[in-house]
């Protein structure tokens, strides 16, 4: 199980600013699934930046899924215009698949082969450069588990392998569906400090979740999206500093909580009055999480 191919030397590329190339535009996207009376999708509009991680926010149902698989050409029948790379996804050809890396929810692989024989049968689909077998493997902790049959792999180990067979051809462009969905917190970490990583090598990726606290931590971007449309794009830091007054949060020794505005705090008496008491165990400040702004925004929850 050695080098099984050349990875082209892409990898570890300079990190790309965001702000340059448009890697996406979507403009006046709508989508109705045949049978149905009503749009899945509706009237949406954005765009996503080279080495930008755009995440796509909502419940079940919402329409992430719909239109990341109108992104990736699988639903084609679309209205409006969805250019991926400066190709318009219904003219795509077989250089686009070439350029792009998915890793669905649900991991589909074939249960009697190994996850070492999974990944080296994906790989022979691509006439691109490919990352080696094992160096992917490495890089998620399953190297020991290489010659193990898939239908044998926990659900964990399965969602790495997914991971790994989206890189398999170093695409331009990363499609993850709920990426940790399954992972323990170790794992978890592992996969989000790699996702990370590829955007300073200047990929952009696609990330749809229903996990806040995932798109707080890695995403520039996010598109709350209810009912097939966005109803706000924003970065989560700008829309948790821009939401309401900000508080102090002090706790006593003794284990009394109180909160003061956060503005103007060095002129609150009571808060100095704390302060030089020497009684303070804790201070901390206290936003709104992207959890509530999204049911702020949206009058819906995440369930």
């Amino acid at each position: 199980m050695g080098d099984d191919g050349a990875h082209g030397g892409k990898l570890g590329r300079t990190p790309v600013q965001i702000g340059g190339r448009v890697m996406i535009q979507v403009k006046n996207l709508s989508y109705r699934f045949k049978g149905k009376e009503a749009n899945t999708i509706k009237d949406i509009t954005f765009d996503v930046q080279k080495g930008e991680i755009f995440g796509f926010l909502g419940p079940s149902g919402a329409g992430k899924s719909t239109t990341q698989k109108i992104l990736i050409g699988l639903l084609g029948d679309y209205e409006g215009s969805v250019r991926v790379m400066g190709t318009e996804v219904k003219e795509r050809n077989r250089d686009f698949y070439e350029r792009i890396g998915v890793a669905f929810e649900f991991p589909n692989f074939y249960h009697k082969l190994s996850g070492y024989e999974n990944l080296a049968l994906f790989k022979g689909l691509y006439t691109v450069p490919t990352i080696p077998v094992m160096e992917l493997l490495k890089m998620v902790d399953l190297e020991n588990d290489a010659r193990h049959r898939f239908h044998s792999y926990s659900k964990g180990m399965k969602m790495r392998l997914n991971f790994c067979r989206a890189l398999l051809n170093d695409p331009e462009i990363l499609f993850l569906d709920e990426p940790t969905s399954g992972l323990d917190p170790v794992n978890a970490k592992k996969l989000k400090d790699m996702i990370l990583k590829k955007k300073n090598e200047g990929k952009t990726i696609i990330l749809t979740t229903h996990n806040m606290q995932l798109a707080e931590e890695l995403c520039d971007r996010v598109a709350f999206i209810v009912d097939g449309k966005i109803a706000l794009i924003d970065s989560p830091h700008r829309l948790k500093q821009s939401d309401g007054e900000k508080r102090i949060i002090v706790e006593s020794k003794e284990g009394a909580i109180q909160d003061f505005p956060l503005e103007n705090a060095g002129e609150n008496k009571e808060f100095l009055a704390m302060l030089k008491s020497n009684a303070i165990e804790s201070i901390s400040t206290k936003v709104k999480s992207l959890e509530e702004i999204f049911i702020e925004v949206t009058g819906r929850s995440l369930n």
